[in-house]
């Protein structure tokens, strides 16, 4: 999947800091090599992730403190066994549309979660056996198609939620709220003025983390005027009492799920999804290491079914490695694992000391930046650049976010490969054959790559083109012709002499074509 164009679930919010001089050839950094720019930049990151732990989870459909977990599991597991030095793992909205889909038909989060720790395994053994590599073959087309069709299903899910509806669009009617609708308005001006102004280049203050701040504050202040108040089903809810509340409130897997053919199909399309994200997003990442490192593949697989393991094992959600973060961290001046570390410490912190003031958090913020992240993965100019660039790629993204949409993430990414791989093939095949006339009058065929049964159709085509009563050369210098191609040619001769056509053939091996095989 040549390798494929990275598509980003989201552009890091500065640019990344001027590059440095790299190091040694070979030279890996220890973990606490750069204490004081990594404690730093590990800060800004879980400035970065609360919001979108929160409201991924809201998205998700799954209470928040499965999307906080995962943030936790991520931060504390990944770093200790990835040797990605700028990466950082949580939650995704890549996985949105699949965790909604999958605890619906599962029936519920404990066998949900059960399907999360059967991900981890089989991303661990995707580790131990190398496959790393062959997320390159995943074509262009089929993973921006993908992204496009979270996108889009992240703002359809959110917008509900933007006007205080806990239902779908049909409750929209007879639940509409004024307080979270105003909140949305307010929230969606800032994110998409934010990055316009100069704050944006204050690493420690991400926009979204402003928008949760004035939201939450708006939102008590619009307790004092009835029409706006929020009710509790308009805020965010997670468990407190510390970490004995936490642990009472965690959800684990269902035994009895781990037996059921359903949840192994859940776990898998998890697995293959997750780790398609996680490798495109570290090389996403890679590039923007000062430092010009290379993170390993395969250990970072298995670095992330070790946490998708615990997370699922604890009632969290399914985490990959997210380039909304990780730029973060880049640009906050990240060098090291530790920067992702000390994030997921204070992740759990948050949760453990602070989930009074979380519980006070508007669903409708949490709800503009998820509407902002859906449309930065859909946005218009996507459309138009894949159009422009033709045909054999903008028909397998329709057809990609087509299937998304109307089926489910990993039929629509299958489809979208299928799709991908015969316009490949076509092309491939289109212009194998160059015609040309010699200075004697005779036609010649030469084969400019090698010949397969996809060329058959337009070597037939050209040889039934072929005048009667002339001559016609076929040629092929070194390249390889399969048994359907020669064949075609051994009909062609066979016809030949009825047809007053005088056939040459150079450089192919005739001995063991038959006539007939051609029509």
């Amino acid at each position: 999947m040549a390798a494929p164009h990275i598509v980003p679930t989201s552009s890091p919010a500065t640019p990344p800091p001027a590059p440095v001089s790299p190091p040694p050839s070979g030279k890996d950094y220890s973990f606490f090599a750069f204490p004081k720019q990594d404690i730093v930049a590990g800060a800004v990151v879980f400035l970065v992730a609360l919001p979108l732990c929160l409201g991924i989870a809201v998205a998700c459909g799954v209470p928040p403190v499965s999307g906080l977990i995962a943030g936790v599991i991520g931060g504390l597991v990944v770093p200790l066994f990835s040797r990605s030095p700028l990466s950082v793992t949580g939650p995704a909205a890549g996985l949105t549309s699949i965790v909604l889909i999958e605890v619906q038909r599962l029936g519920g989060l404990k066998p949900f979660f059960a399907a999360v720790v059967i991900a981890g395994l089989i991303q661990i053994f995707l580790g131990l056996v190398k496959a790393g590599r062959f997320a390159a073959l995943v074509p262009s087309s089929a993973i921006k198609g993908m992204l496009a069709a979270i996108g889009i299903t992240i703002v359809l899910k959110q917008i509900p939620v933007a006007l205080g509806v806990s239902g779908g669009f049909k409750d929209i009617p007879s639940q509409f709220s004024m307080g979270p609708t105003v909140l949305t308005a307010l929230s969606l001006a800032i994110l998409l003025i934010w990055p316009k102004t100069p704050l944006k280049k204050i690493t420690f203050l991400p926009a979204a983390l402003v928008v949760v701040v004035l939201s939450t504050l708006l939102g008590i202040a619009m307790e004092a005027v009835p029409a706006l108040a929020l009710a509790a089903a308009h805020k965010v809810v997670v468990p407190t009492g510390g970490a004995a509340g936490l642990w009472a409130a965690l959800s684990h897997p269902e035994p009895g799920a781990f037996l059921q053919s359903g949840v192994w199909v859940a776990g898998a399309a998890l697995a293959i999804v997750a780790s398609i994200e996680t490798l495109l997003s570290l090389q996403a990442v890679d590039r923007l290491d000062p430092l010009r490192r290379r993170s390993p593949p395969d250990r970072e697989l298995l670095a992330q079914g070790l946490a998708n393991t615990a997370s699922g094992l604890l009632g969290g959600l399914p985490v990959t490695a997210v380039i909304v973060r990780s730029g973060a961290n880049v640009a906050a001046g990240g060098r090291e694992r530790l920067s992702s570390f000390v994030h997921g410490w204070l992740l759990l912190g948050a949760v453990l000391v602070a989930a009074g003031l979380l519980n006070r958090i508007p669903l409708a913020c949490l709800a503009a930046v998820l509407i902002v992240v859906g449309f930065n993965l859909a946005k218009p100019s996507l459309f138009i650049s894949q159009a422009k660039l033709g045909r054999d790629q903008f028909v397998p993204f329709l057809l990609t976010i087509a299937a998304v949409l109307s089926l489910d993430l990993l039929k629509g990414v299958v489809l979208g490969v299928v799709v991908a791989l015969i316009f490949t093939l076509h092309q491939n095949a289109a212009g194998t054959i160059q015609q040309s006339t010699d200075p004697d009058g005779a036609t010649r065929l030469r084969f400019r790559r090698d010949a397969t049964f996809l060329t058959k159709p337009e070597l037939l085509r050209l040889l039934e083109a072929v005048p009667a009563g002339s001559a016609v050369v076929i040629q092929a210098d070194g390249e390889y012709v399969d048994l359907d191609a020669k064949e075609a040619i051994a009909t062609f001769q066979q016809d030949a002499p009825r047809r007053g056509v005088n056939v040459r053939v150079e450089g192919i091996d005739m001995s063991n074509a038959t006539a007939g095989g051609g029509h």
